[in-house]
């Protein structure tokens, strides 16, 4: 049974994926790196900032010290935040979704995002009071697709509502190949939309729809309880 749904927000909740590479690639220049669009996809879409440098560093051959490494994040999210405020769209029917699921449901988001994206995303969705839990990437030691941000938005939820919901009851919305790993090693079960991936690439979840305006609740307790 159903208890529990923890969203990602990149790419589930905001089409923001466009702006984060443009952003990187921005920062990246300033160091010598090109990345291309089709890289980004292919290598760093679900990457946290800090996996995601520590990446295409690694990739390239440069070294990366931890000072220089902060840096970078820090560089990179002023860059950003502006241009969210400024260009941010979400995606079909999602706000309707997210109000829905609030009223059966407790909600969470575990991202790779930084705190501070993720609230200027939620708060221009007008969906922030939906949610009891917020995990970014400044919460966690490791990114997806290892499970611990997904482990540790349940385990936050059990928390506050002095319950035991299990990693089988909760349904994980995500949008990157990562993201369904993650929602995997995690025990959980999950539902992928294709914003960022088509349909095969993301063959491991549960479920896969084009968007959150294509399907219900009611089609999701349904597919799940198969």
């Amino acid at each position: 049974m159903l208890k529990t749904i923890i969203f990602d927000c990149d790419g589930v909740i905001a089409d923001t994926e466009p702006l984060h590479l443009s952003t990187l690639q921005q920062t990246l220049e300033h160091e010598g790196i090109s990345i291309t669009k089709e890289e980004y996809y292919r290598y760093y879409l679900a990457l946290d900032d800090r996996g995601c440098f520590n990446h295409v560093f690694k990739r390239f051959g440069v070294e990366l010290t931890d000072r220089k490494l902060e840096q970078l994040m820090q560089r990179k999210a002023a860059v950003l935040e502006p241009i969210m405020r400024k260009e941010l769209k979400l995606f079909p029917g999602v706000v309707d979704f997210i109000r829905a699921a609030a009223a059966r449901f407790p909600l969470a988001v575990a991202s790779g995002a930084l705190a501070g994206e993720i609230d200027l995303i939620l708060k221009h969705a007008d969906v922030r009071d939906c949610f009891k839990v917020i995990v970014s990437a400044e919460d966690v030691r490791n990114g997806k697709p290892h499970p611990e941000p997904f482990i540790k938005a349940l385990s936050l939820i059990n928390s506050s509502l002095g319950q035991s919901i299990q990693p089988g009851e909760c349904l994980v919305i995500e949008d990157s190949v990562h993201g369904v790993e993650a929602s995997r090693l995690a025990g959980m079960r999950c539902l992928a939309v294709t914003n960022s991936y088509d349909g095969g690439r993301l063959s491991q979840a549960d479920i896969v729809a084009e968007n959150l305006a294509e399907i219900s609740l009611d089609q999701i307790e349904t597919a799940l309880a198969r």
